[in-house]
């Protein structure tokens, strides 16, 4: 639904014709609103269209429905220069309704129009590698086929049992980003007789984030230690069947994934391929990918493991920057060729164009040029 029909009728008097209306009522009208620059315009029309928006969320409202991993989020903390000075670990006193509005309704639209990128910084672990080295899961982020002379690829160890798993885990370029598609290039063993290609039947898909922080300080690709048990999951995906071709394939997830955490795990479900040498199975990865849109520096969660509770940083000087490149052309994505593109580009960033000029006009969040509520007419 969009704003434009919800508007003050303007006769002779202007008449609010949400004050006509059970507070209930008027409540259900403005949760119709889907889009975060809508809520935005109607909380600026008169101090009581704010107060329904602002003191029921409905900004957070709209971002938990599209995205339901937000819901482990128990705090916001604004950033500013004031809480960026050592020895101030708060912000200075506010509206947190307000806070909060913002936060959502800027998060919402960054969830949905940042431009895509390439979300995968670093391998964690592998649940087994037979050549370290040489065949590292280090190997899966370079897109190449070959690395200084050899094949670039990781292998698991051999296994009798074709069901045996494995696992590979990534850290992800912000530990606040929301993921759309992972991408999967089984390797075929070329220096092989026959060219064999060790993909795994199936894979499946998980993001969390740490246990315990201080526990990723281990280097597990250095020790050949699997991290499985390092992390808490709060996202699987649906189980998707790996075709045994040697390409990149594409797994897109059935919605958007916000990973709270920043980290990704590959699991690897059943073998298809022996090895003449040993008869035993393998599973070989030529290349990963993960994309979506890293919400970082504008965004990011802070994790307390005493309290056991998740906080969203948010900086709306950040936002801004980002907001005016991307609304100048300067948006870094990823190039057409590479990445499905489901809307027109300049639809798109028109979007994001349009959403930054409502929050240039009220860039506070608080003051408006309205009518005040004691003005409109109640007949």
């Amino acid at each position: 639904m969009s704003l434009s029909g919800i508007h003050l009728l303007k006769m002779d008097t202007q008449i609010d014709f949400l004050q006509w209306l059970e507070p209930d009522m008027a409540l259900k009208i403005l949760m119709c609103l889907d889009d975060s620059a809508d809520l935005i315009r109607a909380s600026a029309v008169s101090r009581y269209w704010q107060n329904i928006v602002t003191s029921n969320g409905l900004s957070k409202q709209l971002c938990m429905t599209r995205f339901p991993e937000l819901a482990s989020i128990n705090r916001v903390v604004k950033l500013t220069r004031y809480n960026l000075v050592p020895g101030h670990n708060s912000e200075p006193s506010h509206n947190a309704e307000e806070t909060e509005h913002w936060a959502y309704a800027s998060l919402f639209r960054a969830l949905t129009a940042f431009p895509h990128t390439y979300c995968i910084a670093d391998p964690v672990s592998a649940s087994s590698t037979d050549n370290y080295p040489e065949e590292s899961i280090m190997n899966t982020l370079d897109p190449r086929d070959r690395i200084l002379h050899r094949d670039s690829y990781w292998s698991s160890k051999g296994s009798d049992d074709p069901e045996a798993p494995e696992t590979l885990i990534y850290n992800l370029t912000a530990n606040l980003c929301v993921i759309t598609e992972i991408n999967l290039h089984p390797f075929q063993a070329m220096f092989q007789m026959d060219f064999p290609i060790y993909s795994s039947k199936f894979v499946r898909f998980r993001m969390g984030h740490p246990k315990s922080w201080n526990e990723l300080n281990h280097d597990f690709m250095e020790a050949q230690e699997c991290a499985d048990d390092k992390f808490i999951w709060t996202y699987t995906s649906q189980i998707f069947p790996v075709a045994r071709e040697n390409r990149l394939q594409r797994f897109k997830l059935h919605e958007p994934v916000v990973c709270i955490g920043g980290f990704l795990q590959i699991e690897l479900l059943g073998r298809v391929q022996k090895q003449a040498t040993d008869g035993k199975y393998f599973i070989c990865v030529a290349h990963v990918q993960a994309i979506g849109r890293r919400l970082s520096p504008a965004f990011s969660a802070e994790f307390s493991e005493q309290s056991d509770s998740v906080s969203l940083k948010y900086d709306a000087e950040e936002f801004g920057v980002v907001m005016i490149n991307v609304s100048r052309g300067h948006n870094c994505s990823l190039s057409t060729s590479l990445i499905p593109v489901q809307l027109p580009r300049q639809l798109a960033w028109g979007n994001l164009q349009n959403f930054w000029h409502v929050v240039q006009a009220h860039p506070n969040g608080v003051e408006y040029e309205w009518v005040d509520d004691d003005e409109f007419e109640m007949v």
